[in-house]
């Protein structure tokens, strides 16, 4: 089958290519430590003269073989690739945003193999406390390709991870999102607080430690809010009621408690109504399932996961910009 386009996933830390053909299928994947904070240093020789720029460094590592074999094909990426530290900065686009308006927003930036890299802008909702994503719109955009127009009606899609998100639909349009730092919190009071003096990583998963976590910071102990129950993870270590090894799956099940518990008083809040929306989760599997556990703990009962969202999202934007066309449309 005829490769189509060339679709990247390059964030801070991974750089995640993707060779697609007709509809978006899948033909050829490949992962590599080249994200935006780690570009290649080492000189290689592209389009005839020797290059130091990362970025087209890391470009040619990831896809350089199938442009020698299909040189016209497009190309298309998103993630922090358009950031103000990115190739090309592709300006955030107001809420609320949809494939149309995104598909037709973006930026490039020209290679020195002569091959234009569209850059999918990212997604602001201006408020007094204004919230950006970057790569998350593309997977969101993915799921909703698949979704009839009235399921995201009741719907909310999550995307865990650092910089935990938690996004609104409605109409095929992403209208409104919340971030939770948790996974961000979790490595920094693991790797640089007192908490994690005790840890002892590297053992399988405590599901009993997740789950008192997240039992925790569900229960009165837990009104007081994280700031009240990490000292938790310290205080049951030195009782002897949480073992070294099982201190990180504990405090892990606290932060995503927390964060899904006050998830819920906003979702509730927002709907006036004591009923809770369906989740679909995009993201590591290992990560997802966490979630998936203790969003059940926290009443959120219909749960799905997502696969190929960012392939599917790239795609779709591939098709709004004119990059590629749909069976369908031939």
């Amino acid at each position: 089958m005829q490769a189509q386009l060339i679709a990247l996933d390059w964030g801070t830390t991974s750089l995640r290519a993707y060779k697609l053909a007709e509809d978006g299928q899948v033909l050829e994947q490949r992962s590599l430590a080249s994200g935006i904070m780690q570009l290649p240093k080492t000189p290689r020789i592209i389009g005839g003269r020797e290059c130091t720029n990362g970025f087209e460094l890391a470009f040619d590592e990831a896809c350089g073989d199938w442009l020698d074999a299909q040189p016209q094909l497009p190309v298309i990426a998103c993630g922090m690739v358009g950031s103000a530290q990115g190739w090309c900065e592709a300006a955030y686009r107001d809420t609320p945003a949809n494939v149309a308006t995104l598909g037709t927003s973006l930026q490039t930036a020209r290679s020195l193999r002569g091959v234009d890299v569209h850059i999918v802008p990212g997604v602001i909702e201006r408020s007094r406390l204004p919230n950006v994503m970057r790569g998350e719109e593309t997977q969101v955009l993915g799921v909703l390709q698949n979704l009839p127009g009235e399921a995201s009606a009741d719907l909310l899609i999550g995307l865990p991870g650092s910089h935990s998100k938690w996004v609104e639909v409605a109409d095929g349009c992403i209208v409104h999102f919340d971030t939770f730092m948790t996974g961000e919190v979790f490595a920094v009071l693991s790797e640089h607080s007192i908490l994690g003096r005790t840890q002892q990583r590297g053992g399988s998963f405590d599901g009993d430690a997740f789950d008192r976590g997240v039992q925790v910071a569900l229960s009165a102990d837990g009104e007081t809010g994280p700031l009240s129950t990490l000292f938790s993870v310290r205080s049951l270590g030195l009782t002897g009621e949480l073992s070294a090894t099982a201190q990180a799956d504990y405090l892990s099940g606290l932060l995503i408690g927390h964060e899904l518990s006050a998830l819920a008083n906003v979702q509730r809040r927002r709907r006036n109504s004591v009923h809770l929306p369906s989740i679909i989760l995009i993201g590591n599997t290992q990560l997802c399932a966490r979630y998936r556990r203790a969003l059940d703990a926290c009443g959120f009962t219909r749960v799905t996961l997502a696969e190929q969202a960012t392939e599917r999202g790239l795609w779709q934007l591939a098709l709004a910009a004119g990059l590629v066309t749909s069976t369908a449309s031939r």
